[in-house]
């Protein structure tokens, strides 16, 4: 009668490997479906990280007011200086009106309250169009068939990322996200 010896593995500090194999296992899962279940877990950790990087990649204006509110933004484009509108901007919402990373350091607002007529200026003259435009260059608003409004300087610091906060106080707020 012959006598076999096994030699017994270990894991470290000197667990018996076996049994730090049971203790890894989900009763009753398959190789699949751990890995699934640790694949969805590690997902719903990060996600919120990468969708809170995306969301802060964009230039923003929120109407605080009771009221509808048309934007127009002006900024500093390779083809020239760039003025776009119309944004309608419901009560008590926010619009993105660039999405990515902000390219310029400087960005130029108004808007205007539909209902109030209110208005949201600044001293930089720019051209704006009474329907929905995209207006390249800044001079001579008048004679090419646009309308002149003063557009209040926003300076972002060369951050990715900008939002404003329109409101019903005087003087407009703006942050970074």
């Amino acid at each position: 009668m012959a006598i076999i010896a096994r030699k017994q593995s270990t894991h470290k500090h000197g667990v018996p490997a076996e049994t730090v194999l049971k203790q890894n296992r989900i009763p009753g899962a398959s190789w699949r479906t751990r890995h699934l279940r640790h694949f969805l877990i590690a997902s719903a950790l990060f996600a919120p990280l990468f969708a809170a990087e995306a969301a802060h990649a964009e230039f923003r204006v929120c109407n605080g007011t009771q009221n509808l509110v048309g934007v127009a933004i002006g900024y500093r484009a390779t083809e020239g200086w760039i003025t776009e509108g119309w944004w309608q901007v419901p009560a008590s919402t926010c619009a993105t009106l660039i999405e990515g990373e902000l390219q310029s350091r400087y960005y130029y607002l108004y808007a205007e309250d539909a209902a109030r007529g209110g208005r949201w200026t600044g001293d930089i003259n720019m051209c704006v169009a009474e329907n929905e435009f995209k207006i390249v260059g800044v001079q001579d608003c008048f004679a090419r068939g646009y309308q002149q409004m003063g557009f209040k300087e926003y300076d972002t610091g060369r951050q990715g990322s900008w939002m404003v906060q329109l409101s019903d106080t005087p003087g407009t707020q703006e942050s970074q996200n």
